[in-house]
């Protein structure tokens, strides 16, 4: 393992080279986030950067990160903050969209989408809680375009006991199950558990350290067969996948 010096130096030279970082160091207000962060938002958000975009921050605290995105994501996007403390509407007065919310309560987001409509990308920076995380993220995945994303930060919740876990509940066990609904768009294994409305709408899932990406596409979402260049067969082929010893995996 790196120490803490050497990967503080390690980050610091991998976000110095990063647009984002730059505004984050720049932007008028105070902004908590950590330093692996900049480099996933970067290669996840860029293709967003300069587009009409609808973007959702959920937990906006003291309000720096709404300026980041603003700036980074460019004049077209529509920035919308979402907060449980009455006094994040403060930000308003900066051309901010903001709703005060829980974002743990389903009735919250089918009013917030009801008025909002569809939007692009979700970053859930809120409570951390695990049924905070989950209901945000269901309730998402029915309002996120097409090529648009879901972002849950601070996953590294699910491994703390001030935040209810480990638990069989926790999010990082619900986005385990993403897993199996999106494999279960394989014909073979399509009685895989997970989330339904995962699997016909999350076309691929994404682990970093501490945020999971979910990008939604109903459109690449189907259920797959298979296909055949219809060439010539190799007289000699054989089909080799269960030949040889059997042998155990210590992990």
């Amino acid at each position: 393992m790196p120490t803490d010096s050497s990967a503080a130096a390690q980050a610091q030279s991998i976000n110095q080279q990063l647009e984002l970082f730059d505004i984050y160091r720049r932007v008028p207000y105070l902004s908590v986030k950590h330093d692996s962060y900049f480099q996933v938002y970067e290669e996840l958000l860029r293709p967003y950067v300069g587009k009409p975009i609808t973007f959702v921050e959920i937990g906006i605290l003291h309000g720096g990160s709404l300026f980041m995105w603003r700036e980074y994501l460019g004049p077209q996007a529509r920035i919308i903050g979402v907060d449980l403390n009455p006094a994040a509407r403060s930000w308003e007065s900066h051309g901010f969209e903001i709703f005060v919310g829980d974002q743990a309560d389903p009735a919250f987001w089918d009013a917030f989408y009801a008025q909002v409509g569809p939007i692009d990308v979700l970053l859930d920076d809120g409570g951390h809680m695990n049924h905070q995380q989950i209901v945000t993220v269901e309730k998402a995945l029915e309002q996120v375009n097409d090529g648009g994303m879901i972002l849950v930060e601070d996953v590294h919740a699910s491994y703390l006991p001030e935040f209810g876990n480990p638990s069989n509940y926790s999010f990082i066990n619900y986005a385990k199950k993403a897993v199996d609904s999106i494999n279960a768009r394989f014909p073979a294994i399509h009685h895989a558990a997970g989330p339904d409305a995962i699997r016909r709408k999350a076309y691929s899932i994404t682990f970093y350290e501490s945020i999971v990406a979910l990008r939604i596409d109903r459109r690449r979402s189907f259920v797959s067969s298979w296909a055949s260049n219809g060439g010539a067969p190799h007289p000699e082929a054989r089909d080799f996948r269960h030949e040889g010893a059997v042998r155990s995996v210590i992990f």
